[in-house]
């Protein structure tokens, strides 16, 4: 294994250890979008929307300037949110807390039936005070894991040092100790 490649699979081993279920009840609230502008194809189940917009499902919240929502036969909504001047937003609650996870991306794509969110391109992710940050982040709400890497699509620009960045806060509720004088 590489020196990139322990680093990974440290970081990844870190964060599963600290991060928790998304908000099991949100599966089962209904899906509502706000946007300036939508375009429905009723025949192939996709909905286009522009401008502003705000998906929510439960305690899940995504932002962008356009999402675009598929639906299966099963129905289970699909999204993919772009900002066009920044970046889309991700934000969940963590089940059985008060705590979020955040993301934000250039691409944020969420599948409702595996409750997977996808994070292309500037891929940034804060858990509590853990944070990680790659070119793809692929956030697990049923098991609370990720994969950070800093490729995840053809056209992921990998630009910078090509490296996983994780921040690992200490969980000990412990004071540190003090040095005898």
């Amino acid at each position: 294994m590489t020196p990139r490649q322990h680093l990974l699979a440290f970081a990844c081993c870190a964060l599963t250890t600290v991060a928790a279920h998304a908000e099991r009840a949100d599966r089962t609230k209904p899906v509502n979008i706000e946007a300036d502008k939508v375009t429905v194809d009723e025949r192939k189940k996709v909905h286009l929307f522009e401008g502003r917009v705000v998906l929510t499902q439960g305690t899940l919240e995504i932002r962008g300037d356009t999402l675009i929502v598929t639906q299966d036969g099963d129905g289970f909504q699909k999204g993919v949110a772009t900002h066009k001047s920044g970046l889309a937003t991700f934000k969940q609650r963590r089940d059985g807390s008060g705590e979020y996870v955040e993301g934000e991306a250039e691409r944020i794509e969420y599948n409702g039936r595996t409750q997977k969110t996808h994070l292309f391109v500037r891929a940034h992710v804060k858990s509590a005070q853990d944070e990680v940050r790659g070119q793809f982040i692929e956030y697990d709400g049923f098991t609370g894991q990720y994969i950070v890497t800093n490729s995840g699509s053809a056209s992921a620009n990998t630009g910078g040092s090509g490296r996983v960045r994780a921040v690992i806060q200490p969980k000990s509720s412990a004071p540190p100790p003090v040095a005898p004088r």
